[in-house]
């Protein structure tokens, strides 16, 4: 029977399973991650995340593939992509402090802060967002369930909800997530902005559910509190898991995500 070794880490508790695809063959990797994502049944996270090499003719030193809690594949998602770089560091693949991640939204630069050769955290340049209306998520023929909230994609696609109950995610959210606006789902961010300046936010991401954190919603909301006049181009997210820092840079309209990254343990288990 196969066996596949894999790591656990996280990002401010937005934990997956990692697998490295440099030295071993993932076969049907969306079925893997239903089975390895179940938390009573499976090692439990909220997905799968494969590691490879760049693609050849690409200017990507290392690929991130990303397939949520009900096999679907994702995008791209902050939290993982600082887990990589991690992962790719502290193991030896590279003595780079500076990675390019091919990601489905492209290529992400990673700067890695590393302290006694241990990466303490990574900022991510997350590219710029968009807020207006891709057709691939939002069809002109399908108003938006709010007016009051905002759309901003990441490279993938969020609304953004500012309210004084952030909870409302916990019933909201997957109806927000299926609503017959977003055709190809969508990442749910209930937001509120504190006295201290915080921003405090809950998360459905689309294909896992509430999650401890995410990192392109913390940068969708970011977007989103400047763009609505509600806050300056930093902010600090607080998320279920932790705090992640955003800036909106002025000069180039990119959107860098700096965060915590956290190994939990390695394993290896047998498929059946």
């Amino acid at each position: 029977m196969p066996k596949i070794k894999f790591t656990k880490m996280h990002g401010c508790g937005n934990d997956y399973i990692y697998v490295n695809t440099m030295e071993q063959t993932v076969s049907e990797p969306s079925v893997l991650a239903i089975r390895l994502s179940d938390r009573h049944k499976g090692i439990g996270s909220d997905g799968l995340v494969l590691i490879g090499s760049g693609e050849v003719g690409s200017s990507a030193d290392f690929s991130m593939r990303i397939f949520n809690a009900d096999g679907s594949e994702a995008m791209m998602c902050g939290n993982a992509s600082r887990c990589v770089g991690k992962y790719l560091y502290e193991r030896g693949y590279t003595d780079r402090t500076t990675i390019r991640l091919m990601t489905l939204s492209g290529i992400k630069m990673l700067h890695l802060n590393v302290t006694n050769g241990v990466v303490e955290s990574v900022t991510v340049d997350m590219g710029e967002p968009a807020l207006d209306k891709p057709q691939q998520f939002l069809p002109d023929k399908a108003p938006l369930p709010s007016e009051k909230a905002t759309f901003v994609s990441m490279g993938n696609p969020h609304y953004v909800i500012f309210t004084d109950n952030v909870d409302e995610v916990e019933t909201k959210g997957k109806l927000l997530e299926h609503h017959e606006a977003f055709p190809e789902r969508c990442n749910i961010e209930f937001a509120n902005i504190k006295d201290d300046g915080t921003i405090r936010v809950r998360v459905w991401e689309r294909g896992s559910g509430i999650t401890m954190a995410c990192g392109t919603g913390a940068c969708a909301t970011a977007v989103a509190a400047f763009h609505t006049g509600r806050a300056g181009r930093k902010s600090h997210i607080v998320m279920d898991g932790g705090t992640l820092s955003i800036e909106w840079s002025e000069k180039d309209n990119h959107v860098l995500m700096t965060g915590p990254v956290t190994f939990v343990f390695d394993g290896e288990i047998i498929i059946i």
